[in-house]
């Protein structure tokens, strides 16, 4: 399990690669497209099972949300926004500052939308996003992304390292036959506050934690010789539209995202 910053992944996750050993590794799967391919070949290579971890697609909320889209219960889907703030990370020699190791709110953050955009309404088109990433504000990091899908949908994607209050996620859903929304904020029954912030405490039972979920769903696709819930062109994907965000924030351009 590797949970390395991101410029380690590819290091990392190769050598439990060659060394045989089926590899979960965090999300973005590695920093840059080039870097997911090798991976992608490592695996091949090895022939054992590799799983970027989106763990997004194991919260109930989105999971349940992907169910209903597929299933039809919003019609055709027509717009959808999500949204995902918190306090801008640290790390260890503060390296999520760095955007060539993290890059940036885009990579490190919006890569979870992202994903779930694409594993539930398609492949991305194109797109426009505008970032502060690259305006060299310290401590600050705000990016809003406009995705024109294949499917002729909209969506935008608000992602937020300069939210003082806390962590804060939710989306919005419209189809030609219904609205799905959800706001963690908005649900939570029960919150935490000390000198340090506002923490929600989650209802859930231990083994419905989405990340206990993504490892248990890792474990049992390895236990019986069964393809991994995401793959590792998945994670490619998610990473290659993320790598198309930052291209077209940093020139202005919309851009077509290298794989799709």
């Amino acid at each position: 399990d590797v949970c390395l910053p991101t410029h380690l992944h590819l290091e990392f996750a190769s050598k439990a690669l060659r060394a045989g050993k089926p590899t979960l590794c965090e999300k973005p799967m590695c920093r840059k497209v080039s870097e997911c391919a090798q991976l992608v070949e490592e695996a091949e290579k090895a022939g054992v099972p590799f799983m970027p971890a989106q763990v997004v697609r194991f919260f109930p909320e989105f999971r349940k949300a992907h169910q209903l889209v597929k299933e039809g219960a919003v019609g055709t889907p027509g717009a959808v926004r999500a949204r995902r703030c918190g306090r801008h990370p640290k790390g260890a020699d503060l390296w999520f500052a760095n955007i060539e190791l993290s890059g940036g709110v885009l990579m490190d953050l919006a890569v979870h939308d992202f994903d779930w955009i694409r594993w539930t309404f398609g492949e991305v088109r194109h797109l426009f996003s505008q970032s502060l990433t690259f305006t060299g504000l310290t401590g600050l990091d705000y990016s809003l992304t406009t995705l024109t899908l294949k499917s002729g949908a909209l969506a935008h994607v608000e992602a937020n390292w300069a939210e003082p209050t806390g962590f804060r996620v939710g989306f919005e859903i419209s189809g030609t036959e219904g609205f799905i929304e959800y706001d963690n904020r908005q649900t939570v029954t029960l919150r935490t506050s000390t000198e340090t912030g506002s923490i929600p405490e989650s209802p859930m039972l231990p083994l419905d934690d989405p990340y206990y979920l993504q490892l248990r769903g890792f474990l049992d696709a390895v236990e019986n010789n069964q393809p991994p819930p995401v793959s590792a062109i998945d994670g490619l994907r998610a990473v290659a539209v993320c790598d198309a965000a930052i291209e077209s924030a940093k020139t202005g351009r919309v851009i077509r995202p290298a794989v799709g």
